[in-house]
């Protein structure tokens, strides 16, 4: 296995990881309606794009090269998502919540290259 895609692989890792703690502390240590639920918007979508991700580094035989940037772009978004929005609902420093869309725009920058990385890429010879 190539660096890059362990790079990638391991970000994928650490959003499972980070989603399913985000969504276990909100469902069970967190009284404020709306800190569980920013938990569990940044569990969800981290989750869903560590899957992406995995998607991108494993089986999917078209040019590689975009797809790892797509992994890269769903590994970066959702640790800054769902990061962003765990910060906000653990310390309720409302300035974190400006790095969200950020981690947004990644993700959705993940969808558009994995979109182009399918549209253009070569049937296998």
């Amino acid at each position: 296995m190539g660096s890059a895609v362990r790079v990638w692989f391991g970000l994928a890792a650490l959003d499972g990881l980070m989603g399913v703690a985000a969504g276990a502390f909100g469902a069970h240590a967190v009284a404020d309606p709306m800190a569980k639920e920013l938990l569990r918007t940044g569990a969800q979508y981290q989750l869903v794009h560590a899957v992406a991700a995995l998607a991108c580094c494993g089986p999917l035989p078209i040019a590689a090269r975009p797809a790892g940037r797509a992994a890269a772009l769903f590994g970066l978004g959702g640790l800054i998502f769902g990061g962003s929005l765990y910060l906000l609902a653990t310390t309720g420093m409302t300035i974190l919540g400006a790095a969200t869309p950020i981690g947004g725009l990644l993700l959705l920058a993940g969808w558009a290259m994995l979109i182009w990385n399918v549209l253009t890429a070569r049937p296998p010879a």
